[in-house]
Parts: structure tokens; sequence; C-alpha cells
């Protein structure tokens, strides 16, 4: 088991649009993802926070897989109770299950994941 966490400023993510800077969002997100995090009024704080969850998976996996992970393999997910989950686009991390707490208040955004 491990764990992994991640704080980020959500003014990264600040004012950035899927015409201007889709090579960079793309290279980082799914397109699940970003259908969800654009279909809000401000889709910042959402992104910040799957950034967040992907880089504290990354952190968690580090001891447990040698490879470079593409954030754009690791997708934040809800479920229909509004839960979020993480759906590992690498067959070979798919053994793995994963706990993910992620959050978002005002200029900040956080996850943890826990790999076991």
């Amino acid at each position: 088991m491990n764990i992994g966490c991640d704080i980020e400023d959500i003014s990264r993510f600040q004012n950035k649009t899927l015409d201007n800077d889709s090579k960079f969002l793309y290279r980082i997100f799914t397109k699940n993802e970003l259908d969800y995090c654009f279909k809000n009024k401000n889709a910042a704080p959402h992104l910040a926070a799957r950034y967040c969850a992907k880089e504290a998976a990354v952190k968690a996996l580090s001891n447990l897989y040698d490879k470079t992970i593409s954030y754009n393999k690791i997708e934040i997910l809800k479920n229909k109770n509004g839960s979020v989950y993480i759906n590992i686009l690498i067959d070979e991390l798919k053994k793995y299950n994963f706990s993910l707490s992620i959050s978002h208040e005002k200029d900040k955004a956080i996850a943890f994941v826990i790999v076991y």
C-alpha cells in the first residue's frame, strides 16, 4: 500500500479554454474529464482537483511502477452518486485498487490517493 498527496493553486487553470489551450489540456486530461470540467460555469477548480488527483496517483504508484505515466492515462471520473474514482487506462496498472479523495476551496485544490 502506498499513498500520494498533491495540492495546487486553482489559478494555474484559470482562463484555460478548449479553444486556446487544447494541446495542453489534452496532454493532461481525457475527453471525459474535459467534458465534465467545462460543463461547469468555472472549470478551473475542477481541472485543478483532477490534476491533483493525477499527481497524487503518480506519487502513490512511484514505488510500484517504474515507467513514466502520462497524466491522460489516469482518468478521474464521478459515480452517479457523486463520488470520484480513478479509472486507469494502462493495462499493467489495472491490478491495483485506488482510493481517492479530492477537494477544492477558494484558491486551492487537494487530492489524496491510496494504492493497494
